[in-house]
């Protein structure tokens, strides 16, 4: 046995897949525009990007950043721990805590560190982690990180939960990881009820906003506020790379255990911080979704037109109504003969396939952005239409 066998699977599907039609390695050539792209020298439209709010070209978080980039340099070469702590990142900390209205705040540098940070640095061998099943990646690995117990709960079953609380000998040692919106299946979590389960076992609720961040709420802070659980949740994850158009994460919280992680959380200790430039942008993009709300209305005009015309078309798509519309083809290589179809009526989304998916329910998964036009979103799904009626999967229009 070698320590190299276990690829050999990934080896196999690649191999399987063809050259130059491997699905997770497609090469964007030039970014045009927070909606359209190169990819092999065709105009594509981008219709599985995160950048819900468009703001990755927005004329003032350019700006910031290029402002940043000039007066403070490229990185910031070490740790917030070490020498990687600037003014600008404790500004866009008291920028987060002001902007929940929380007591503290702590920001990481990628979204994925932000999971990994918060669960192993609250959670050690004595203590319990129960996640929603459905969870990210991140969070099963800060989970593991941590030496906790880990035990999984059914998809947003409330109920579910609170039996696996029931079954912990001290409730208190255990913290609850949901997510506000599902970047797979694109539905929600009931956040408030949860909230409650928790409160009446007395263990933790940590909530990843990752996706609905900008989206939801009044204030755009996702399912938390949208749902009035702001004051009932303990610690709020999210991501600078979805709605902020950058790369880093953050936590907020009431609790005075969270600046001592700036201390005990290993992944937070020993890596670099973000860069001045993602800082001042990202603190930038915060302040453009407070005084430009009407993105948040074109955003929720083209969700419910795809979805709208996703269903007329006859494709089966998520039941929530979501930033991301999920739609559902079933086996991989009916998803995979789609994905390739689409790209080539110069219509990009994401392929999710196992482990992302059970293996009959592969889907392909396309998000929405203010920047489209409804132009845009018109376009998206008569190249669906055509695909899928090509491939016999929706009927043809008698």
């Amino acid at each position: 046995m070698s320590l190299f066998d276990k690829l050999q699977a990934t080896a196999d599907r690649l191999s399987e897949a063809g050259p130059g039609a491997v699905p997770f390695d497609t090469h964007i050539d030039r970014i045009l525009s927070p909606t359209e792209v190169l990819i092999d020298g065709r105009r594509t439209l981008m219709c599985g990007s995160n950048n819900y709010l468009g703001l990755s070209f927005h004329p003032e978080v350019i700006a910031a950043g290029q402002a940043a980039l000039a007066a403070e340099g490229a990185g910031t070469t070490g740790s917030r721990a070490a020498n990687g702590t600037y003014a600008a990142h404790r500004q866009l900390e008291q920028q987060f805590a002001q902007l929940y209205g929380m007591r503290h705040a702590q920001i990481f540098t990628t979204g994925y560190q932000a999971n990994l940070g918060i669960i192993s640095g609250l959670c050690g061998p004595d203590d319990a982690v129960i996640v929603d099943m459905e969870s990210h990646a991140s969070i099963y690995d800060g989970a593991r990180l941590s030496g906790a117990s880990v035990f999984a709960f059914r998809h947003n079953a409330p109920d579910d939960l609170r039996r696996k609380l029931a079954r912990q000998p001290d409730p208190r040692r255990c913290l609850v990881v949901i997510e506000g919106l599902y970047s797979i299946s694109g539905d929600v979590a009931p956040v408030a009820a949860f909230a409650d389960v928790c409160r009446e076992a007395g263990a933790f609720l940590m909530v990843d906003e990752a996706h609905a961040f900008g989206a939801y709420g009044t204030n755009g802070l996702g399912r938390s506020e949208a749902e009035g659980a702001l004051d009932r949740v303990d610690f709020i994850v999210g991501t600078f790379s979805k709605t902020l158009a950058g790369t880093g994460g953050y936590c907020v919280s009431n609790h005075d255990a969270l600046p001592l992680l700036h201390f005990a959380s290993r992944p937070y200790v020993f890596t670099a911080s973000a860069s001045p430039a993602s800082v001042a942008s990202v603190a930038a993009a915060i302040r453009v979704m407070g005084s430009e709300p009407r993105l948040r209305d074109r955003l929720w005009n083209n969700i419910r037109r795809a979805r709208a015309g996703f269903i007329a078309a006859g494709f089966e798509i998520g039941e929530t109504e979501s930033p991301i519309v999920p739609v559902f083809l079933g086996s991989a290589s009916r998803a995979v003969t789609f994905w390739r179809a689409l790209l080539e009526q110069g219509v990009y989304v994401n392929l999710m396939l196992p482990p992302a998916t059970r293996p009959d329910a592969c889907l392909l998964r396309t998000s929405y952005s203010a920047a489209h036009s409804a132009e845009d979103v018109d376009r998206a799904v008569a190249a669906f239409a055509e695909v899928g009626r090509a491939l016999a999967i929706v009927p043809t229009p008698a």
